[in-house]
């Protein structure tokens, strides 16, 4: 065998591993995207920052992808209440327990002395009280306060709203609402063209008379009028279209009655 056939041969023999070097390179920058990948979707930079000097332990050559920051700022951690502030909290929940708890003790004080005065004057058919979350509602039907299609009050009914002004003086003093309902029967005068008009007009004349009491501050009154927009019972009865004519008092509490348990 001839010296250049040795020579040939041997190069033959000699396997080119040049594409070793960028594939390395490649694997490398893909190891990086996928730990950068990884560090955005934990979103920790905590975490980030540790396995990025981790790697770049491992690498040499330099600076690189791994030593930029995370590109997505960790979200900010609601921190969990201190044992001080829970305990403040449960305070604060107890004083208000407390105070709903008052209040309703007072307003069913307030309402024992008017179902008083509605059994001393015989009008348990005309007059009732009720506690609700909204505060003491005392009803009044109209037919004890007015003649029919009519807002004035009948002269010998003006001592209900007398009476009743006395009764819902309070210290320190609530708001109360007087509220006029009709039931759905249309009408049409010369000085009211609805029914609107007419349960308006009914809650205020019955308020100017609770305003006569000095010890009832007017800053606390006012009037407003549903129609038949809000009835009680159904109008396709006449015991029904009764229940609706009504004037409500609402005494609102001082505090929400809502946390009275």
């Amino acid at each position: 065998m001839s010296v250049l056939t040795r020579k040939k041969k041997k190069h033959d023999d000699h396997v080119d591993e040049s594409w070793l070097i960028p594939y390395s390179d490649m694997l490398t920058l893909l190891l990086a995207l996928f730990i950068v990948l990884f560090a955005m979707s934990e979103v920790d930079a905590s975490k980030f920052k540790q396995m990025a000097n981790t790697f770049r332990s491992q690498f040499s050559g330099g600076s690189g992808v791994m030593e930029e920051q995370s590109p997505i700022s960790p979200p900010e951690s609601t921190p969990f209440p201190k044992k001080e502030n829970l305990v403040q909290l449960s305070i604060q929940e107890k004083e208000r327990m407390e105070k709903a708890k008052e209040e309703l003790e007072s307003l069913h004080k307030v309402q024992k002395k008017i179902d008083s005065f509605i059994k001393d004057k015989h009008l348990s058919k005309s007059l009732q009280t009720k506690l609700t979350e909204n505060g003491l509602l005392i009803t009044i039907l109209d037919n004890a306060l007015f003649d029919s299609g009519s807002a004035t009050v009948k002269t010998d009914s003006v001592s209900i709203g007398r009476n009743l002004s006395k009764l819902l003086v309070t210290n320190p003093p609530r708001n109360i609402i007087i509220a006029g309902h009709t039931d759905n029967v249309p009408i049409e005068t010369s000085q009211y063209k609805s029914n609107w008009e007419l349960s308006a007009m009914r809650a205020i004349h019955f308020m100017q008379i609770m305003m006569k009491n000095p010890d009832l501050s007017p800053k606390t009154l006012s009037a407003s009028g549903y129609g038949e927009y809000r009835p009680r019972a159904t109008n396709k009865t006449a015991q029904g279209k009764a229940k609706n004519r009504r004037v409500e008092v609402l005494v609102l509490p001082n505090y929400s009655l809502e946390n009275a348990k």
